[in-house]
């Protein structure tokens, strides 16, 4: 049984009727319910912090991806159908996401790994655990795959990473002369700003944080990044530009709104993070964000 929706989330069934003929779901033999439970799912992640009025609730479900959306449910439920429009028309470009992010096949390896996960070969309960179940349709079905694929591929670097030999490491920290005792202003600051952008990063599309993780995180060119989305580099660059300055403008706003700071404040948050970041690790917050978000299954229940 899926996890049941808080009462914040719940969608009337007149709304879910709707949406399910939008999404036209009854091609694949989905039924009614898993398809409304679903959705119940979307809007319990998107409105974790409180309840939503009725329009609101409304018009967040109409944007989503809703074909995607009754593609991902059927295939979870076991849909043959599904699953088998699902390969002929995703795997291939699955394969070329794989071959940007590493062209010696590493990645290849993860892409195959993850049909196993989509098609939910584990049980729980008595029920099959399709990694299908975590798609909310805030992204499209492509776009949240590259996702999950490329934090797949990041994981997997990270893991060799750690098994890297730390004598250099070492040998700097042996030297370096013990900091000044720091200002607890300062680090208060530096918590606000790490929990704000946090927040941020996780309201941001599966695709701009994919952006941000590929140029920022893992250091590939805007040739790279533009590949593994099929953007052109100038467009990446452009998108980033953009990325940053909403992530920019919306930490203030939170900062604001959030943690009643007035101007003084946000300002001293801004500049004691940039005059030293302390722990503040950019490639450490796109790996949180992307567990907060809906595009890997949390890892916490």
């Amino acid at each position: 049984m899926a996890k049941p929706a808080s009462s914040a989330a719940r969608v009337s069934a007149e709304l879910a009727a709707r949406l399910f003929a939008r999404a036209n779901a009854s091609k694949w033999g989905l039924g009614a319910e898993p398809f409304r439970a679903a959705l119940e799912r979307s809007a319990a992640k998107m409105f974790s912090d409180g309840a939503p009025d009725r329009s609101a609730l409304e018009r967040y479900l109409s944007g989503l991806h809703l074909e995607d959306l009754a593609l991902a449910c059927a295939c979870a439920e076991g849909n043959d159908a599904a699953w088998e429009h699902f390969v002929v028309e995703y795997r291939p470009a699955l394969y070329r996401a794989a071959q940007a992010l590493d062209p010696t096949g590493a990645a290849r390896e993860h892409a195959d790994s993850l049909y196993g996960e989509l098609f939910g070969l584990q049980e729980r309960d008595g029920e099959r655990r399709s990694l299908f179940r975590y798609f909310h349709g805030r992204s499209s079905l492509s776009t949240w795959l590259r996702a999950v694929l490329a934090q797949r591929h990041i994981d997997g670097i990270r893991s060799q990473r750690r098994l890297s030999p730390l004598e250099d490491d070492e040998q700097v920290a042996a030297v370096v002369s013990p900091s000044a005792p720091a200002d607890p202003d300062a680090r208060r600051f530096r918590t606000l700003i790490k929990q704000a952008l946090l927040h941020c990063l996780a309201a941001l599309t599966d695709r701009d944080r994919l952006r941000l993780a590929c140029y920022y995180r893992e250091d590939l060119t805007l040739a790279q990044t533009g590949r593994l989305l099929g953007e052109h580099e100038a467009t990446v660059s452009r998108q980033l530009t953009r990325t940053r300055k909403v992530i920019r403008d919306e930490v203030e706003k939170y900062l604001r709104a959030e943690k009643q700071l007035g101007d003084a404040e946000i300002a001293q948050c801004f500049e004691c993070t940039i005059d030293d970041p302390g722990a503040l690790d950019l490639r450490e917050l796109l790996g949180s964000a992307a567990v907060r978000k809906d595009s890997e299954p949390e890892r916490s229940t």
